[in-house]
């Protein structure tokens, strides 16, 4: 499948989509929740990808069990987090390019991420990208975040662009479903989880990195 139409906004995801941060995340909650005598499995981890830490605390507290101290692991993995990506952090192949492609055509761009404003102003900011979108939309701004299409509606209405002429970029299952859910076209750029036949019927397009997605948006 290929766009149907040129879209009039882009909307990212970015943990995972601009940013190298899932398997950061993945090391380090497996580590914390491993000195808990507990197992975080790929397949475990891959369902919290796109998801907010509210929603995560109850998928894991159902794995792990009410005894699960889910603020700690929680506290000890941010901490753990954020001191590798002092120094392992960077941006995905193609996040430059495809904004510098952006510019040319003066595409609209906004960020809907499960991360806080803070995660976003801090990660985007070192790296010299974050004044290149339009807005933010981050943890706190919805009532329901992905899967839920909050998110991504919510980005399409601060941009005043229908969600059906935006296009999202998304690496999560979670975060396809939210941007279909939302009415807009979607194209997902694997990261750590592999494309399902549900990720095919919901997307346009799945592409190998965002180098791709600048190549399709110019044929359009």
């Amino acid at each position: 499948m290929t766009l149907v139409k040129q879209p009039r906004a882009v909307v990212f995801d970015m943990d995972g989509l601009i940013l190298d941060t899932e398997a950061l995340y993945r090391e380090a909650l497996r580590a914390v929740v491993a000195a808990e005598g507990h197992e975080m499995s790929d397949e475990l981890y891959g369902h919290t990808i796109g998801l907010t830490s509210d929603a995560t605390r109850t998928l894991l507290a159902a794995h792990f069990g009410p005894e699960f101290d889910f603020d700690r692991c929680w506290s000890a993995s941010s901490a753990r987090f954020h001191e590798m990506a002092e120094t392992q952090l960077c941006l995905k192949a193609g996040v430059v390019e495809l904004l510098d492609a952006l510019d040319q055509v003066r595409l609209p761009r906004a960020i809907a991420t499960s991360s806080s404003h803070r995660s976003v102003q801090r990660h985007l900011g070192r790296h010299g990208v974050l004044a290149r979108f339009d807005t933010v939309v981050a943890q706190g701004d919805y009532a329901r975040g992905k899967p839920h299409p909050d998110p991504y509606l919510l980005a399409a209405e601060r941009l005043g662009v229908s969600p059906g002429d935006c296009l999202v970029l998304e690496d999560s299952h979670n975060g396809v479903r939210a941007a279909a859910a939302a009415g807009m076209m979607t194209i997902m750029v694997p990261d750590l989880l592999v494309p399902t036949a549900e990720m095919h019927q919901l997307c346009v397009r799945i592409v190998r990195d965002l180098h791709e997605v600048r190549d399709l948006l110019r044929a359009v």
